[in-house]
């Protein structure tokens, strides 16, 4: 199976990520964000893997380390779970309605880490989430999953409604992107 058990711990935070690439189950997510634990909830479901979070941050300053740190250790379990990505898809996208907005993302599970986010938000905050901290996020799992990441806002006006649109999209496009079509490494170079 494809999973990954790893720790972070830091003088801002102390992370367990329990990443099952293979089996969708109930995950528990704990950070201390409710709106943010709920974003990994929906992104883990549309992605079809199990997901287990823990997070102790330091939130009496804000959400920043919290929300940046599952972030690198997200994207360092799932790249340690995909491995040599032998026979995977690849490639993922995804438009995501919700209400009045709608997302785009596209993903590469390249080995050449990037991200474009084109989005603003009306509003500072969902609930205790600082809405510019969806960026970071994206950033950090892409940057530590070695996944290229394109997340496109086409449109809406309910912030809450924007991120998590996001977040599935980013969840479906995963999906696709880890599924295991066949044997080998999908690029002509043989290596990723």
């Amino acid at each position: 199976m494809r999973e990954t058990i790893l720790e972070r711990t830091t003088k801002e935070t102390d992370i367990q990520v329990r990443v099952n690439l293979d089996q969708r189950g109930e995950g528990q997510i704990h950070t201390g964000i409710g709106f943010f634990d709920h974003m990994l909830t929906a992104f883990a479901f549309r992605a079809g893997i199990t997901l287990h979070v823990t997070c102790k941050g330091d939130l009496q300053v804000d959400g920043h380390h919290t929300v940046e740190d599952v972030g690198i250790t997200l994207g360092q379990a799932m790249g340690q779970a995909l491995g040599d990505k032998d026979g995977i898809r690849r490639f993922g996208s995804a438009a995501i309605p919700m209400d009045e907005a709608l997302v785009n993302c596209v993903l590469d599970i390249s080995g050449r880490p990037y991200l474009v986010f084109n989005a603003q938000f009306s509003t500072q905050k969902v609930g205790d989430f600082e809405t510019e901290l969806t960026e970071e996020f994206f950033r950090a799992v892409a940057l530590h999953s070695g996944i290229t990441l394109h997340i496109n806002l086409a449109y809406g006006r309910n912030t809450h409604h924007m991120i998590e649109a996001m977040f599935k999209a980013f969840g479906e496009a995963l999906g696709q992107a880890i599924l295991q079509t066949g044997e080998g490494i999908p690029s002509t170079k043989g290596v990723l």
